[in-house]
């Protein structure tokens, strides 16, 4: 494997992971990294949420000037690696996804020697990297920040668990069976600098209305959220962020901007103690979904809430 220029421009580099093909045909990831100015042994390794993609080079930038080598996976199926021949962001079991995190953090510890590696997740991503510390528990692992985790099924009583039998035996029977939902499009437009928000980023990797769920899909996040209801081990601290509150606004507004309008905050403050022994949640009021791309002042409150657990409990 060799790393190119990637799409962010210099100094972010890319690698493509090859993994083996699965019943759609060819199967890659894309491992991005930006250095820190003087060599170090410590790096961060980063996974995003569903329908979403790296592109928070601010995010980058915070660990880089603290020392770190920054590594960011988009994971097979999701932005840089999207296939034409693909669903995108689409796999049947949570697990699969391990393939790629075994890769990467061979690439990270073992080809570029860190021993030193703080894990993070956005939304699906604290999801999926919680199992994935859970199984693997690697020596090298020094902590983990997840960021509005995707801890359970949002909506009522009713949808989380009537609802989660039929997605189980629908999921299984007709995996690409499409899931109907009707999406705003308020959060993304939220973000994106040609409608309501700072950053630039690809539509057609992080649409403005998401992408299709599928019934195997849902029913695999549902099956993680099961696992980590059960309880999980990992064993080093844990940093679990989210916004101060969640809204369903029904027009653009403040709300939007200030509110986790994807999650509900009260599952990830609920669920959050289920990751392992050692888990610290800070609330920051008035963020986003995605906490580092929040409004300013939230912003900063975020970042401060990371480097004081940080210094406390990794550095």
């Amino acid at each position: 494997m060799s790393t190119t220029p990637d799409v962010l421009g210099e100094p972010y580099l890319a690698e493509e992971i090859v993994l083996p093909d699965d019943d759609e045909g060819p199967v890659v990831a894309t491992l991005v990294q930006r250095r820190a100015a003087t060599p170090t042994r410590r790096a961060v390794l980063h996974v995003h949420g569903f329908a979403d993609y790296f592109f928070q080079t601010g995010y980058a930038e915070w660990w880089t000037g603290r020392g770190y080598d920054f590594y960011a996976l988009d994971l097979r199926k999701y932005g840089r690696s999207i296939r034409p021949h693909q669903t995108p962001n689409y796999v049947a079991d949570l697990s699969e996804y391990a393939a790629e995190l075994d890769a990467a953090w061979a690439l990270v510890t073992g080809r570029d020697s860190h021993d030193h590696v703080v894990l993070t997740g956005h939304s699906t991503g604290g999801l999926t990297t919680s199992l994935w510390a859970d199984a693997r528990k690697p020596d090298e692992l020094a902590g983990m920040v997840l960021n509005s985790p995707w801890f359970d099924m949002q909506g009522s009583v009713l949808l989380r668990t009537l609802g989660t039998v039929v997605v189980e035996q629908v999921g299984r029977r007709t995996p690409k069976r499409v899931l109907p939902r009707s999406v705003s499009g308020f959060y993304a437009r939220s973000l994106h600098r040609d409608h309501e928000g700072e950053w630039d980023f690809d539509l057609a990797w992080k649409p403005l209305e998401s992408f299709t769920v599928h019934a195997g899909w849902l029913r695999a996040v549902r099956r993680g959220h099961a696992r980590l209801h059960a309880g999980l081990a990992v064993p080093c601290p844990v940093l679990v962020l989210s916004s101060g509150a969640s809204a369903q606004p029904s027009a653009m507004g403040d709300d939007v901007h200030r509110h986790d309008i994807v999650l509900e905050v009260p599952q990830i403050r609920r669920w959050s103690p289920a990751v392992g022994p050692h888990v610290t949640y800070v609330a920051v009021p008035d963020a986003r979904h995605d906490v580092v791309l929040s409004l300013p002042a939230p912003r900063a409150a975020a970042y401060d809430a990371i480097g004081r657990w940080h210094d406390a409990w990794v550095g």
